[in-house]
C-alpha cells in the first residue's frame, strides 16, 4: 500500500503530461468542425495521403535514415575505442563528447550558419588549402550535417554504455578458442552491444524525422519536413485536426519501427552467440 501510494505522483504526472495530450491529439485527429462543435471524421487522414504530403514523408525519412546511417558509421567507432581502450583521460573525452549538449539546440544549430555560409570559416578553409568552394548551405547535405552534429552523442552514449559493460572473461574465453579479432567482434562483441545499438538508433532517428529547427535555418525554407508541416497546423494555418492527424500517424511510424528494429535485434544476439 506504501508503494502505491509511493507512486501515485508519477502516475498523476503521467497521466497529465503523457495520457492526456496523445487522447487530445488523438481527438483532434479524428474529428472535423461542424456546426454542433466537431464530429467524427477520416478527412484529416485522407488528406494527409495526397501526393504533396506523401513527398514531405518521403523526404524526412530519407533524410533521417542518412543522418542516422552516419551517425552509426562514425559513432560505433568512436563508442568502442572509448570503451575498449585504456586512455588515462578516456572519461575527459566523453565528458567533451557531452559538454556540446548542454548548449541551447537553437545556439548550436546557429553556429553552423557560420560555418557553412559562403564566406563562412570553411569556405575560408578550402580556400586557404588551395582547393575549390563549396556551396551546401540551405540544401539537404546541410540539414544532414546538422543532424549528425546535433545527435551523434545520442548513438555514441548508449553503445559506449553497453561495450563498458561487457565481461571481458567472454572475448578471453572466445580467443582461447582460436577466434580472431573479427570473429570476437562478429560473434561476440556487435551481438552484445546491439541492445545499445538499437537505442542509439531510436535515438537519434525519432528526434531527425521530426525535426524543424535544423531544416529551417540550415535548409532556409527551400524545402519543407514532416516536422516543419507539423509545426506550419499549429501555429500558422491553426488547423489542429490536420497537425494531429499528422502526429498521430508519425507516432505510429516511429512505434512499428522501434517494435521491428527490437525484434531483429532479438533475433541477431540470439544467432550471435551461438
Amino acid at each position: 500500500m506504501k508503494t502505491k501510494w509511493a507512486a501515485s505522483p508519477y502516475l498523476v504526472w503521467m497521466v497529465i503530461f503523457i495520457v492526456v495530450p496523445i487522447l487530445l491529439v488523438c481527438y483532434y485527429s479524428l474529428t472535423v468542425p461542424a456546426e454542433t462543435g466537431r464530429e467524427f471524421s477520416l478527412a484529416n487522414f485522407h488528406r494527409f495521403l495526397e501526393p504533396v504530403y506523401m513527398k514531405v514523408l518521403f523526404r524526412s525519412v530519407k533524410l533521417a535514415v542518412i543522418a542516422t546511417a552516419i551517425c552509426f558509421v562514425v559513432g560505433y567507432p568512436l563508442a568502442y575505442i572509448l570503451a575498449r581502450s585504456n586512455f588515462q583521460y578516456k572519461n575527459i573525452l566523453v565528458m567533451l563528447l557531452v559538454v556540446p549538449m548542454w548548449m541551447n539546440f537553437l545556439l548550436r544549430t546557429y553556429a553552423w550558419l557560420t560555418i557553412l555560409e559562403r564566406n563562412g570559416i570553411l569556405n575560408a578553409l578550402l580556400t586557404w588549402l588551395g582547393l575549390p568552394r563549396v556551396n551546401i548551405l540551405y540544401t539537404e547535405s546541410a540539414v544532414v550535417l546538422g543532424m549528425v552534429y546535433n545527435f551523434l552523442p545520442f548513438m555514441v552514449l548508449p553503445i559506449f554504455s553497453v561495450l563498458s559493460k561487457i565481461d571481458h572473461s567472454i572475448i578471453e574465453a572466445a580467443e582461447d578458442l582460436g577466434a580472431n579479432s573479427l570473429t570476437v567482434f562478429r560473434r561476440i562483441i556487435f551481438p552484445l552491444s546491439l541492445p545499445g545499438v538499437i537505442s542509439g538508433i531510436t535515438m537519434v532517428f525519432m528526434p531527425a524525422v521530426t525535426t524543424f529547427v535544423i531544416s529551417r535555418l540550415l535548409g532556409g525554407g527551400q524545402f519543407t519536413l514532416i516536422g516543419n508541416l507539423i509545426e506550419q497546423q499549429f501555429l500558422y494555418v491553426g488547423d489542429w485536426g490536420f497537425g494531429s492527424a499528422i502526429s498521430l500517424v508519425m507516432m505510429i511510424l516511429i512505434m512499428l519501427s522501434m517494435a521491428v528494429m527490437s525484434r531483429f535485434a532479438g533475433e541477431e544476439r540470439g544467432l550471435g552467440l551461438w
